[in-house]
């Protein structure tokens, strides 16, 4: 059964690669929202040498970084899910032996892998070449950066399972998964870190998995976070990963009977 997953994702990133021109597409659309936004960053701290807690320097890196690990984490599946759910063909992908919920975190797995490989590396290579950002130069920041965009790409498709599966109980839940991709990108700090947001409202996203996403990981990267304090990024990752997993089950248990009522 492993194998079988495991071709999954295969498979996945082998479709990607057939997108040829998405692909290079992407890369020119991500650098020059990355170069918009460090002009824009640029231009708001003039003669400043921090704000919201950030040095020049760290804000264009954390910039840079961000929109490349939203390469790795970002995909569709909700838009996948709720499209079977409409077309019925999720009833023939229930009865097959494997479990679904399972099979589109593989699918989202191998178009991540795609993008990280072919896209976030070569991406960050001509970024770095273009725009002044510091890349870190010791090894264990890397790997733990790897391991929390790892986790950013868990609780990110959580969300978007979820929201995905919610097509079962409304006729469209188009703007459901519109006004979750504008949340996600805003509320998990990749168009503004969180530190810019008022206080009471950092308060309110300390309690929300968003943060997960893209500040936590990314405020490791620039060094903004360090020590201990990555240890416990890390464990709110984790946590979020294992509490989202309640919601998803719940849903999908109700949603399986909903299913089975509508064919019955």
């Amino acid at each position: 059964m492993l194998n079988a997953y495991l071709d999954i994702i295969r498979i996945r990133f082998l479709m990607m690669l057939a997108y040829r021109v998405n692909y290079y597409s992407g890369i020119i659309i991500y650098a020059i929202n990355i170069g918009a936004y460090y002009f824009l960053w640029q231009a708001i701290y003039g003669t400043s040498e921090t704000l919201g807690g950030f040095t020049v320097l760290q804000m264009t890196t954390y910039v840079a970084v961000s929109w490349m690990a939203r390469a790795f984490y970002f995909n569709n599946l909700d838009r996948e899910i709720a499209n079977e759910i409409k077309d019925g063909s999720v009833a023939v992908q229930m009865v097959r032996p494997y479990n679904y919920l399972l099979v589109k975190i593989m699918q989202g797995l191998g178009e991540g892998i795609f993008r990280l490989v072919l896209f976030s590396t070569p991406g960050m290579v001509i970024v770095s070449l273009l725009f002044d950002i510091r890349l870190p130069t010791e090894w264990h920041v890397w790997l733990i950066f790897l391991i929390m965009i790892f986790f950013s790409f868990l609780i990110n498709s959580q969300i978007n399972i979820l929201t995905g599966l919610f097509a079962f109980f409304v006729e469209n839940n188009e703007g459901l998964m519109r006004m979750k991709r504008v949340a996600v990108d805003l509320l998990s700090g990749l168009i503004i870190p969180l530190s810019f947001f008022p206080g009471w409202a950092i308060a309110i996203l300390e309690w929300l998995p968003f943060q997960a996403i893209t500040y936590l990981p990314a405020s490791v990267f620039t060094g903004r976070v360090s020590g201990a304090a990555v240890g416990d990024a890390l464990l709110v990752q984790v946590i979020w990963f294992v509490v989202m997993i309640v919601p998803i089950m719940i849903v999908w248990r109700a949603a399986r009977k909903r299913l089975f009522v509508q064919g019955g």
